[in-house]
């Protein structure tokens, strides 16, 4: 997609959005399986909803603005997803890797809320007032996911994993 303007990087960046949250829907299930800790996999299934959520708002800015988005494939969340492949095939199932799920589950939360926050302020500039909400609303689900995460590895998730390291030593 050739990008002049900043409408078109607007329309690049929520299709690359788009991509990257249709991705994380097939990948939060089986993120959920792998997690040992209950707390973390419905952590995960909760996720799965608000990505859903997450979609439709994109769908209705989508509306609201009378534009297309794009075909392309977020190659940063496939990159992501592969990451969490990784995790799941080199990691014996346990605390050390819930510890691995979250810290990769944490960089996807950090991408989103790039990507989220980019897109709210080319709102701003573009003027559209009733895409901005939207947009804002998912941002504030983002951080409030990443801080969940932290919560979860500072509440035990991370210092199971070093007993786990100790004991196998």
């Amino acid at each position: 997609m050739s990008v002049k303007t900043i409408e078109d990087l607007f329309i690049h960046e929520l299709s690359d959005i788009y991509s990257a949250e249709k991705q994380l829907t097939k990948a939060l299930p089986k993120l959920a399986r792998a997690a040992d800790d209950a707390a973390l996999s419905d952590a995960f299934h909760t996720h799965l909803e608000e990505t859903q959520g997450q979609i439709e708002r994109i769908d209705r800015v989508v509306e609201v603005l009378g534009i297309r988005l794009k075909r392309i494939k977020c190659a940063a969340m496939e990159g992501l997803v592969e990451e969490g492949k990784e995790i799941i095939d080199s990691i014996d199932q346990g605390a050390l890797r819930d510890a691995a799920l979250i810290g990769g589950a944490q960089k996807v939360e950090h991408y989103e809320i790039a990507a989220y926050g980019t897109l709210a302020a080319l709102a701003r500039q573009l003027g559209y007032k009733d895409a901005l909400p939207l947009l804002l609303e998912t941002l504030e689900e983002e951080k409030a996911t990443d801080q969940k995460l932290t919560m979860l590895a500072e509440q035990g998730g991370n210092q199971r994993a070093a007993q786990e390291g100790r004991k196998a030593a």
